[in-house]
């Protein structure tokens, strides 16, 4: 039986789930050949992204050791891919003691990701960009908390008790909504009264989810409110400086933390890497997410420049996304190595679960023309199960 050796680049979900997927690959080709799979990350352990905000409200540990999701089948090696070589494939990888191997490939998937954008220096604050920042923030607010339990009163003392979320994505919506209800038990654990606490959400849009209907923004807005946060429209945050958030308009916002939540854009990595990048920074693919003039070489993910070819709508950079471009990435490999016609990409159907905090939450979907809305618990649970699917726990 002839062995191919399919090296995977990237431990996030994208890369969790293309190795899902190709882990039945083998069984797809009948005992013709057999894929022997290595996962490359520079962490030995999956960091669950999607949920970066838990540690910045609570202890929760969001990481899963890599060996433990693939005990057998799966090589892991923690390093970081550092140059793709197309026509010797070849992939160099660097250790953690910066020592570069060349590693031979016969198949290829760039699953790199993205990373979460970040202010200039100067704009201060903190932003969440993953478990450094989550711990600073976590630890910023409960230090505010315990000062304010001290202060007699007055305007300082409900500054402290104050934070803000600049970024009204689906990431800042659910980091504004987990830190209000963190904030009020800890206040309540403090002696102080909970309806004191103040979480604003800066939104430089008119409205909420510009993924969908108004009316979803709407909703979204009055849960949010019920939930302790405060959205203020319209507004374009450019500095925290002296304790307050200072906005374009020139007014400041008294306020003891400010979490930037900008939104995500491809791995800064694919700059020097060697694949070939759209204009916005993603790997060139065709519609069956074969990298551009580079044989046996896949990507899928944050990372890749996924467009519908019959719509001509790029992919977002979400779990659920990716999770099924990694699906159709094993049928697609399979036809490839048979020989056959592969299956093209296929747009996702309008689907977003939004978290709301503990035991709250929104869905929306659109189907044959129909908006449906759920939210409480219900919708809760689905977004765990998003969640838990995205990193192999269920």
């Amino acid at each position: 039986m002839e062995e191919l050796t399919c090296v995977i680049i990237g431990g996030g979900h994208a890369g969790l789930q293309a190795a899902k997927a190709l882990l039945n690959v083998s069984k797809e080709l009948q005992g013709s050949r057999r894929l022997r799979l290595i996962l490359i990350d520079k962490q030995p352990y999956h960091v669950r992204k999607v949920l970066l905000f838990r540690p910045a409200v609570g202890e929760e540990d969001i990481t899963i050791p890599l060996a433990k999701l693939f005990p057998d089948d799966v090589q892991v090696i923690q390093g970081t891919a550092t140059k793709v070589d197309g026509g010797k494939k070849r992939l160099l990888v660097r250790d953690a003691n910066g020592n570069e191997t060349s590693m031979p490939y016969d198949l290829l998937i760039a699953a790199i990701g993205s990373t979460v954008r970040q202010p200039a220096p100067v704009q201060g604050g903190i932003a969440l960009t993953g478990l450094e920042s989550a711990a600073a923030i976590r630890e910023r607010w409960r230090s505010n908390m315990r000062r304010a339990a001290g202060e007699p009163g007055g305007a300082e003392r409900l500054r402290l008790m104050s934070a803000a979320v600049a970024g009204a994505g689906i990431s800042g919506v659910e980091t504004s909504a987990e830190l209000a209800h963190a904030m009020r038990e800890e206040a309540a654990a403090l002696g102080l009264d909970p309806r004191a606490v103040k979480v604003y959400l800066i939104n430089a849009h008119d409205r909420l989810f510009q993924e969908g209907p108004a009316k979803v923004g709407r909703k979204l807005e009055r849960l949010l409110t019920d939930s302790g946060v405060t959205v203020l429209h319209r507004r374009k945050a450019l500095q925290e400086s002296d304790g307050r958030l200072w906005f374009e308009s020139g007014e400041p916002l008294p306020v003891g933390l400010s979490i930037w939540a900008l939104g995500l854009e491809p791995n800064p990595a694919l700059r020097s890497i060697g694949l070939p990048l759209t204009p916005e920074g993603r790997v060139l693919v065709d519609a069956c997410y074969r990298v551009h003039g580079m044989a046996g070489v896949y990507s899928i993910g944050d990372c890749a420049g996924i467009v519908d070819p019959v719509s001509g709508r790029p992919d977002g950079m979400t779990c659920k996304e990716g999770s099924m471009q990694a699906i159709r990435l094993g049928k697609i490999v399979t036809a490839d190595l048979q020989g056959l016609p592969a299956p093209s990409h296929k747009a996702v159907m309008d689907f977003f679960c939004i978290g709301l905090g503990p035991n709250r939450g929104l869905v929306w979907t659109r189907k044959w023309g129909l908006d449906m809305i759920m939210t409480g618990k219900l919708a809760w649970n689905l977004k765990k199960w998003v969640w838990n699917h995205a990193s192999l726990l269920q």
